[in-house]
């Protein structure tokens, strides 16, 4: 009997996720049951209901997500599941800091159909699945992990309040988006700014804008 696994697809364009969905569903030896995510917070919230999945494909580019912070909250949080990096962004220092920063695997979104397929096959195998062309980039930068391991440290509820608050969102909005109350909002926001080590909300902006796609080490 063919295995089962369970995948999480995380990416915010339908016809990707279709296309992923496709080549999923066919040429892997197992049974595979997909769940699709639009945003960082619907990732979180399917995380939330259950933290077994074997298998989580990431896009870096979505909603809630700055760059790797979406993979770093991932890693830190559910370190037991694998994930796998899936981007139009394919330089080296991307691939390399993918790895760094603890997926299992990185499939360019150029990549074919069967390219897709064996990525796939050889981390749900306990594998590791990378393109050659990241292999010459240098190492992570020592700041990169200190700000990483600081992110790694937030709850996943905190991760989302963060993200808000950079995006420029007061916390009577915040508390409207997450309905909570304005003093819980807060109590995040002091408990945030403690484990980054910041005093200002836009300290903790310029922090999380180091995981951007476009840093260099």
């Amino acid at each position: 009997m063919a295995p089962s696994y369970d995948i999480l697809i995380a990416d915010d364009h339908p016809l990707f996720r279709s296309a992923l969905r496709q080549a999923l569903s066919h040429g892997l030896n197992a049974e595979i049951n997909l769940t699709e995510a639009g945003s960082i917070a619907e990732l979180q919230n399917n995380l939330d209901q259950r933290s077994d999945w074997d298998l989580v494909l990431l896009d870096l580019n979505m909603p809630g997500a700055y760059g790797f912070s979406g993979l770093v909250l991932l890693r830190g949080q559910y370190p037991q599941i694998p994930v796998v990096v899936i981007s139009a962004q394919e330089e080296e220092p991307v691939i390399r800091r993918a790895r760094d920063f603890g997926a299992s695997g990185f499939i360019p979104k150029s990549s074919s159909l069967e390219a897709i397929q064996q990525a796939v096959q050889e981390v749900l195998e306990g594998g590791v699945s990378w393109p050659s062309s990241g292999e010459s980039a240098g190492p992570v930068s020592d700041q990169e992990k200190n700000v990483s391991a600081q992110l790694a440290s937030l709850t996943p509820q905190q991760f989302r309040v963060l993200t808000m608050v950079c995006d420029g969102l007061l916390n009577k909005q915040i508390a409207w988006e997450l309905s909570v109350s304005e003093a819980t909002v807060k109590a995040h926001v002091t408990a945030i700014f403690r484990k980054l080590g910041v005093r200002t909300r836009t300290q903790a902006a310029l922090l999380l804008q180091q995981m951007e796609l476009t840093q260099k080490a």
